[in-house]
């Protein structure tokens, strides 16, 4: 009979083969159905036990990730983001104005509202926007891929796996962390983005001036409570590093932010329902199985073995962002910080910034680096149009090359 451990890497092994030929196109499964078979599995096989499985779910990153996609998706529901996006990107006169403003755009609110809800709402309007300016898709779809990843990666609630990071890390500041480290590399990725894709798309820039139609919001009430959510996340937040600052003893955590920002959608707004039913439950229900697949696996004590026989050295730098980017590709950003945060002993606010950078432009290197590409290309593909693997590497392998080399100089 298998032992603990080889029944718990196995069924993590099953997992990240389910997802890349799911990828292939051969399987119809949902990267949260095959996440929850993994958990399934471990539990139905005995690997932990129902009451360790419950305490594995950690609820601070489910409630914070349930409020911000209350706030997202009433954002959506209202057509205040799409009016929002449409009235920043009709200032460009031209192409290089219009890039500069998605990825700068895209990439400061995927900092606020969290890469996988730009992704889902950008979609869209960039196909839109390719259609009405007649722009090739796939230059408009890769910078809003590239914007998402890359703009996130300054805040903790960028992304799932900053978010774990802040939760887990011990960081009593993480906002003023993520922004003293990360600010000035992320930007200047940021515009690394623009160069290559003006490099690699050189022939859609000899259009002359162009000119963006304006959008009007399809629900005024339900967007006015959205704009009020939005400020008052962002007046918490500002809280919060002010508390920390001035050392005062009133901390809150950031579950408290996204409760008491989702608080006026889910109390005054007459549509409630209707947000609560098409939040990314399927998202929740992957992070949930997550937290105990890989509470299975941490159980069984492969991976500390692994790094007990490995030479390389966990606390270095380039090896953190090195190992971020490459097993982010295998195994996925989120469930590769799950595992990996771990194993990192005392780690220091520059060994977490790395990780957050690394497992995060992992998703600028291939399709499967990140939910948020994926997102962007199911939705894409809906209306006729997609990014294919080659369409996304030969831009996406240079930037991240570039992009490791910018966070290393700054850390």
């Amino acid at each position: 009979m298998l032992d603990a451990i080889n029944i718990s890497t196995i069924a993590l092994a099953l997992v990240l083969l389910l997802i890349a030929i799911r990828q292939l196109g051969e399987f119809k499964l949902q990267i949260w159905q095959i996440m929850l078979l993994g958990a399934l599995l471990v539990l139905l096989s005995g690997e932990i036990s129902p009451v360790d499985a419950a305490s594995a779910i950690n609820p601070d990153v489910m409630i914070f990730l349930a409020g911000m996609f209350v706030i997202g998706e009433a954002m959506r529901e209202s057509g205040y983001l799409f009016h929002l996006f449409n009235r920043i990107f009709c200032r460009a006169k031209n192409l290089d104005q219009l890039l500069l403003l998605i990825l700068f755009a895209m990439g400061f609110l995927s900092a606020l509202l969290m890469n996988d809800t730009l992704a889902i709402i950008g979609t869209p309007l960039m196909l839109y926007l390719a259609q009405a300016l007649r722009i090739s898709p796939k230059l408009l779809l890769l910078t809003l891929a590239f914007a998402v990843t890359t703009g996130s990666a300054m805040s903790p609630i960028g992304n799932p796996q900053n978010l774990l990071i802040a939760i887990n890390g011990s960081l009593t500041n993480p906002f003023l962390v993520f922004f003293q480290y990360l600010f000035i590399p992320t930007v200047a990725n940021l515009f690394l983005a623009y160069l290559l894709l003006r490099l690699f798309y050189k022939s859609q820039f000899q259009q002359t001036a162009i000119e963006i139609p304006k959008e009007c919001i399809s629900d005024p009430t339900l967007a006015n409570i959205s704009r009020i959510s939005i400020i008052l996340l962002l007046i918490l937040i500002l809280a919060k590093v002010l508390a920390v600052t001035v050392q005062s003893s009133q901390h809150f955590s950031l579950t408290y932010i996204a409760i008491f920002s989702a608080l006026p959608v889910i109390l005054f707004s007459s549509r409630r329902w209707e947000i609560m039913k098409h939040i990314d439950w399927c998202t929740l229900v992957f992070f949930a199985a997550m937290f105990v697949l890989m509470d299975s696996v941490w159980r069984s004590g492969f991976f500390q073995s692994m790094m007990e026989e490995s030479s390389l050295g966990f606390g270095s730098i380039p090896v953190i962002l090195a190992l971020s980017v490459f097993l982010s590709q295998i195994i996925s950003n989120v469930p590769f910080v799950a595992l990996f945060q771990p194993l990192l002993i005392n780690p220091s606010a520059q060994d977490l910034m790395a990780l957050a950078a690394g497992s995060t432009i992992a998703g600028n290197l291939f399709i499967l680096g990140a939910a948020s590409n994926v997102i962007i290309i199911q939705n894409a593909e809906k209306s006729g149009e997609t990014l294919t693997f080659l369409d996304f590497a030969r831009v996406g392998v240079p930037l991240t090359a570039l992009n490791v080399f910018v966070y290393w100089i700054f850390l």
